[in-house]
């Protein structure tokens, strides 16, 4: 099983940047690593390893911003499309290139 934290927390004040950073230090010392800005992951062997970080995350909560908590197996994430590319190509104004589908 994979532990997947995704957050967005405020950073505009003093206290709102030291909570931020507390939760990120409480993450790391649990043994989650940065998959992407604020998205930390973490290993555990089966579903109830799992569910102690789940809830050990839950404790940690700052009182403001926006977090979630995915659990997903092993095969799951195996399927995760994973690319690290070069910076996005920009046009002339300096926007970001759109992808066109159809």
């Amino acid at each position: 099983m994979w532990v997947i934290v995704y957050f967005d927390l405020p950073t505009e004040t003093k206290e709102d940047r030291k909570l931020y950073t507390d939760f990120r230090k409480n993450l790391l010392k649990a043994g989650f690593s940065m998959f992407q800005y604020s998205i930390y992951i973490r290993h555990c062997m089966s579903r109830e390893h799992a569910n102690k970080f789940r809830i050990g995350v839950k404790k940690a909560l700052p009182p403001k911003g926006h977090i979630v908590i995915s659990l997903i197996t092993d095969k799951q994430f195996a399927n995760l499309e994973v690319y690290h590319g070069e910076n996005p190509k920009r046009s002339k104004s300096g926007e970001s290139l759109m992808l066109e589908f159809f």
